[in-house]
């Protein structure tokens, strides 16, 4: 008899086609979840990510686990930034945020592609920034995706990463996410999209991924310099930027 292991618990190529699965089934409601979920502000959280990530720079940006191209949509719009590269390992999400470059009239300055992050289809020195957001804590092997962005990058480029942090205990505000995030969103994920499996694994993932202090070190030990993170949303969500000094 094959043991069942929880989804939360799995690691390596499980945890990949687990996640693959998972998001494949939500693809078409997953625009909408974020917006009912974070009241539309994970537009704002993306817009200055996307902000943070290209600064003062000129070239083309890249997003890793793009889902369906909100932040590759922000760094388009970014001043310097002329065109913009999104990677996901879901066919599904490639092909949703492919139909929205089309709607928006931006096909020429956006490509969308299915690819892992922890094997990026590009050269060393692609990218003036390497962006991801709400999908690290998903990835099976967070050190190398984060060396893999940097690889990527052009010397005195950044790698920028939105994800939500686990709190540390105690205070209100922590009790109160905590009981939205573990209770009230597998609730409405399940009403708006019928998997609620998938939203009682997202909230799950964020207690496993390290926080923000434990994952500024990921970056550093990947060799990102003036590693900093910046926290959004009540604390609940951080930013974190590293530059890629040579």
């Amino acid at each position: 008899m094959t043991q069942k292991h929880e989804p939360h618990s799995l690691k390596g190529d499980e945890k990949a086609r687990y996640v693959a699965g998972m998001f494949a089934r939500i693809s078409g409601r997953y625009d909408l979840l974020n917006t009912v979920m974070t009241g539309g502000m994970h537009h704002h959280w993306r817009k200055l990510t996307a902000q943070l990530a290209t600064k003062g720079l000129e070239g083309n940006a890249l997003d890793i686990a793009t889902g369906t191209g909100d932040l590759a949509f922000a760094l388009l719009k970014q001043k310097g930034v002329l065109s913009t590269v999104g990677v996901d390992f879901v066919a599904e999400m490639v092909s949703i945020a492919t139909i929205k470059a089309k709607q928006r009239h931006l096909s020429r300055e956006t490509l969308f592609l299915q690819g892992d992050a922890l094997q990026l289809p590009f050269k060393d020195d692609s990218f003036i920034c390497a962006t991801s957001a709400f999908s690290m804590r998903n990835v099976s092997d967070i050190p190398k995706a984060v060396s893999e962005m940097r690889r990527v990058v052009q010397p005195n480029g950044r790698v920028v990463v939105l994800e939500i942090t686990p709190f540390k205990k105690g205070g209100v505000f922590p009790r109160l996410f905590r009981f939205y995030f573990h209770k009230l969103v597998p609730i409405i994920g399940r009403l708006l999209t019928g998997d609620a499996e998938a939203y009682t694994y997202l909230p799950r993932s964020v207690d496993l991924f390290p926080n923000a202090d434990l994952f500024a070190s990921i970056m550093k030990e990947a060799g990102l310099k003036n590693v900093q993170h910046r926290k959004v949303g009540f604390g609940a969500l951080a930013i974190h930027i590293g530059e890629k000094l040579v």
